[in-house]
């Protein structure tokens, strides 16, 4: 029997739907959420992600503002930046596009974003919130997995979790949220990663998969154990000559032999991918609530 596909795109979408109502209620208050990015150089993946953040904006009636620095922008410039975006009321939430260039210390510059703007969720005051349970910002992909588990029906509570991967984007926080009390978490978290002996073993553990390691079809459908629930959070490029651009994208899981044992299954692409931008959507347009309360 074929696995259940937990298809990102599916559950953006309903997302979304609720996204436009939260915004046409700020719009009606003269609130337009506004969210703003800074790219420092030119890197091509950095840069398509960048522009799909900008045409999701535009389709959801958002402002978009984008802030393009040169790769040889200095520490202080970009500082500065942040320090003007921190300041615009325009601007409700924003984020610096990572990686940044060797010579900029991206810890500094993290740190100088109003943890209220960070709609990264990559502050110590949102990573801390997030980790005591009083969450301000998520950080969006974990957001996205946990949105894909809960609206796909996944029941998390009491189960058995894995999570093949540590860290500080996907990891890390994953395991912060699925180890909470509530809704898409009360579960029992295991973190393991490149020095976990026999990974194998604790794979099979799992009834729910997560893999965020960044190795194309690392996970083989011998190390899930039959019936478990996998989420693929691995984009790779791997040269194929039959496909029309000589490459395709593969997840960190071997779709194939994993989805004959799976009772569910996240694709890639279609998968996590389209909950990335969703989340960040979903945290810029709660920085503009907030902007109301005065938070």
């Amino acid at each position: 029997m074929a696995p259940v596909l937990i298809e990102g795109k599916k559950v953006s979408s309903e997302i979304y739907d609720e996204l436009r109502d939260r915004i046409s209620r700020l719009k009606s208050q003269g609130v337009v959420p506004g969210l703003a990015v800074v790219l420092v150089g030119e890197d091509p993946a950095s840069q398509i992600y960048v522009r799909n953040k900008a045409r999701k904006c535009e389709e959801l009636g958002m402002r978009s503002f984008t802030h393009l620095m040169p790769a040889e922008a200095s520490e202080a410039e970009v500082l500065a930046k942040v320090a003007e975006l921190n300041a615009d009321p325009a601007v409700h939430g924003f984020l610096v596009q990572l990686p940044l260039p060797g010579h900029i210390d991206e810890d500094k510059v993290i740190m100088a974003i109003d943890p209220d703007k960070d709609v990264d969720g990559f502050h110590p005051v949102n990573v801390g919130g997030m980790l005591i349970g009083k969450p301000g910002f998520l950080p969006a992909t974990p957001a996205g997995v946990q949105q894909m588990l809960i609206r796909s029906g996944v029941e998390t509570r009491g189960k058995n979790v894995v999570i093949v991967g540590r860290s500080n984007i996907v990891g890390k926080p994953m395991a912060a949220l699925l180890v909470q009390k509530g809704e898409g978490a009360d579960a029992t978290v295991t973190v393991a990663h490149s020095r976990t002996r026999d990974l194998a073993a604790v794979t099979r553990g799992a009834d729910i998969l997560i893999v965020a390691i960044g190795r194309p079809n690392f996970i083989t459908g011998d190390m899930v154990k039959e019936g478990a629930v996998v989420i693929d959070v691995g984009t790779n490029r791997v040269a194929d000559d039959t496909h029309p651009k000589g490459s395709r994208l593969v997840g960190d899981v071997d779709f194939g032999s994993v989805s004959g044992k799976a009772s569910a299954i996240s694709p890639v692409p279609g998968g996590v991918g389209p909950m990335t931008i969703c989340m960040l959507m979903a945290n810029t347009v709660a920085a503009a609530e907030n902007s109301l309360k005065g938070v």
